[in-house]
């Protein structure tokens, strides 16, 4: 079994002839990839460089060769992709091809493809941080036991595609993405799928399905979720079992402008009792923007040893 795959060299460094003359045909394309499961070395050593050779109109061919075709060709149509990612007009159409590869090869051939991209990203996280950064992007990091890791938060400010999140697999020690208010489509779910070290995702309204935060789910079996449908009450309180007193509220926010203060303990929620601050968020988890709640909240006055009072607070919910 094939373990790992060392890359070819794309342009002048290879020996190869320089591209932009003849381009191959179908034809010929198609024969090069038969022979990269050649019994001959030879022959296969040759098809490998004329395939590296001929450039993007082999990349297609090749991403189907490496869903259908045997182990050596598979291995071997990674290896050209790979020294293709070298070639800066190359670079983004092989990375696709490539992705598509860990996607929907075979287990052993998407191992490879996964291991190429990989290798390809690790020269690319500087870059990567800086093109998220450029387009609205948050950088936390977070201390951990072991290491030092860090959370990518996508928010009001983003202004990126589906596209652009590919960045996001360059990203060394990414623990965590929260992804606030911001729609995410087949292409996004694709990418977050891949992100195969993720230990926890936040989606607040990103009108994703059932079925693709499922998917999602299939594919991150190590990671946590916390999924809601938008509506943002604005307010803070310590995430363990115990009252639900808020610790802080958060300017201008929905809760903000309906009354509620720190030290206030929230009691129910539309009349249904709460325990804790989970059980508070698990109640506003499924409300969307503009919905309205009512919190039921026990504040103390200015003498501690007084009796609390008891007050419905109405609630109209921003969006994340």
């Amino acid at each position: 079994m094939i373990a790992a795959v060392t890359f070819l060299t794309a342009g002048a460094a290879s020996g190869l002839p320089a591209r932009g003359g003849d381009q191959p045909g179908d034809e010929q394309i198609t024969a090069w990839i038969e022979h990269l499961g050649s019994p001959q070395y030879a022959r296969r050593e040759a098809a490998s460089k004329s395939l590296l050779a001929a450039g993007r109109p082999a990349i297609a061919p090749l991403a189907a060769a490496i869903e259908t075709g045997d182990l050596e060709v598979a291995s071997r149509g990674i290896e050209i992709l790979g020294g293709m990612l070298a070639d800066e007009t190359l670079a983004a159409a092989a990375e696709a091809a490539l992705e598509r590869s860990a996607e929907e090869a075979g287990p052993a051939a998407a191992r490879l493809a996964e291991s190429a991209l990989d290798f390809h990203h690790l020269g690319l996280a500087a870059a990567a941080r800086e093109a998220l950064a450029s387009l609205g992007a948050a950088f936390h990091e977070r201390p951990v036991v072991e290491q030092a890791g860090f959370e990518v938060e996508l928010g009001r400010d983003w202004k990126g595609t589906g596209d652009d999140l590919r960045q996001l697999a360059r990203l060394p020690r990414l623990e965590a993405i929260l992804v606030h208010g911001v729609q995410l489509d087949d292409e996004a779910v694709a990418v977050l799928g891949r992100l195969r070290g993720l230990k926890r995702l936040e989606l607040f309204g990103t009108g994703l399905t059932e079925e693709a935060i499922d998917q999602l789910a299939a594919r991150l079996p190590e990671a946590s979720f916390d999924v809601r449908e938008g509506g943002k009450l604005g307010v803070g309180a310590l995430a363990f079992g115990g009252p639900c007193e808020i610790q802080t509220v958060e300017p201008g926010s929905a809760a903000d402008q309906a009354g509620v203060r720190p030290g206030d303990v929230v009691v129910a929620v539309d009349g249904v009792a709460v325990n804790d601050f989970d059980g508070l968020t698990d109640r506003v988890a499924g409300r969307g923007p503009g919905e309205r709640v009512r919190l039921t909240v026990a504040r103390r006055g200015g003498d501690p040893g007084g009796d609390a009072e008891t007050l419905d607070l109405e609630i109209r919910l921003d969006a994340w």
